[in-house]
């Protein structure tokens, strides 16, 4: 089975999609392909042309919030979410085998990593924190950099995939930090998950005065509860906006009831996934 992330090998999504995939069908590790993708379009387009079985990618974060791009993407692309997962976040300083913290002067990873883990740089004044594009990248680079004072924050995996060593495990500001994962699969050929209970929507309202109040009321009408609501503008479309729900249900049934209740107030509706919550 041939799965893309976006980013390095040894990622968070790295991490997510093992996680995911070995306990929804039982597969060992060794049977998953991963393909690395720079771009998160990338990941999509692959999806989209059947060149990979599916992807896994981040659409939240209990700390930073929302993948905003993905949602973007879940809209514009022919993709359904078929299953999701929490990873607990763990940031780890990895450098090369024998050097010592003592040695380190650059910690690299990316933004919202660093941002995450600023008490540990708070403490250490010595190290400078430096941006890099990707987490798992930051460890692929500095094993090909052989700088001695460089270091990387990172899953432990990177270490493992690179050849890595964990100088300081765990060093992110909060320990009660997790990212939402979403597994899509091509629109054509899916669906719902056998014994789903979460749906995740898009909708654009009719322009009509109180016209999301009444799509909200629709949810309550048929017994669903709303446990996400997220709005993003409309590309080419100024101060226009899609909002994007999560919904949990006890039956099919009240998703259809929901679904045929908000078409009368919306120009727009797409079901982007029923699946299992996680």
């Amino acid at each position: 089975m041939k799965i893309a992330i976006q980013g390095e090998l040894g990622s968070n999504s790295h991490m997510a999609a093992l996680a995911m995939l070995e306990a929804a069908g039982g597969m060992a590790s060794g049977e998953l392909e991963i393909a690395a993708c720079a771009l998160s379009a990338e990941v999509f387009e692959r999806v989209v042309a059947g060149e990979v079985d599916g992807a896994v990618l981040p659409i939240e974060n209990s700390l930073h919030g929302s993948v905003a791009e993905h949602y973007d993407l879940l809209l514009a692309q022919p993709v359904r979410i078929a299953q999701e997962s929490l990873l607990r976040v763990r940031h780890n300083l990895i450098a090369r085998p024998g050097v010592k913290l003592a040695d380190v002067r650059r910690a690299m990873s990316h933004p919202v990593a660093l941002s995450q883990c600023r008490r540990w740089f708070v403490e250490h004044p010595e190290i400078e924190a430096v941006n890099y594009y990707d987490t798992a990248g930051s460890v692929k680079h500095l094993m090909a950099s052989r700088a001695g004072d460089l270091a990387g924050i990172a899953p432990e995996l990177a270490a493992r995939h690179y050849g890595g060593e964990v100088l300081v495990a765990g060093i992110e500001d909060h320990v009660e930090n997790y990212t939402r994962f979403h597994f899509l699969v091509r629109e054509s050929g899916w669906q719902a998950a056998a014994g789903a209970n979460k749906a995740s929507l898009a909708f654009i309202v009719l322009h009509r005065p109180g016209t999301l109040v009444l799509a909200l009321q629709e949810f309550a009408r048929a017994g669903v509860n709303l446990t996400k609501i997220e709005s993003r503008p409309v590309p080419g479309m100024p101060w226009e906006y899609v909002f994007f729900v999560d919904l949990r249900f006890e039956s099919s049934n009240q998703m259809d009831a929901a679904l045929a209740g908000l078409q009368r107030h919306c120009e727009m509706v797409k079901e982007l996934g029923r699946y299992v919550a996680a």
